[in-house]
């Protein structure tokens, strides 16, 4: 099995690499380029999101099942359900650009909060960490 610190290595940096590809995808929904219909970015980001998550949910096997009874890891679950909603609103499911906006917009606080998370293993996010 894969170390601990190798995984989570591999996820951070998938999650650094998945949320910049969201700011570019974001950027090209509001700037209506056509790149946002291109293959590969169509493509490219379901390979990104899949090894994120799968490293995810081998850490926490490593972790095991007491894992998930923690406030904190819920907390991140929860956030990436909402946060893949958004997304998914914001690149391509939402009916007008107002809406692709306020959907990218509230994604990003949502990665934000998880991120955030993350750091402090806390669901208080970056505030219990000032």
């Amino acid at each position: 099995m894969v170390s601990y610190s190798v995984l989570k290595s591999v996820h951070a940096v998938t999650a650094l690499v998945s949320i910049l590809g969201f700011l570019l995808r974001g950027y090209w929904m509001l700037s209506a380029n056509p790149a946002l219909d291109a293959r590969l970015t169509r493509i490219l980001p379901h390979v990104i999101d899949t090894l994120f998550l799968v490293t995810g949910i081998l850490l926490l096997v490593q972790l095991g099942g007491g894992a998930l009874s923690s406030a904190w890891m819920l907390c991140k679950i929860a956030g990436l359900v909402v946060y893949i909603v958004l997304g998914t609103i914001a690149i391509k499911r939402g009916k007008t650009r107002d809406v692709r906006t306020a959907a990218l917009a509230a994604a990003l606080l949502v990665f934000a909060y998880i991120y955030g998370v993350a750091l402090s293993k806390s669901p208080a996010s970056w505030i219990s960490l000032i």
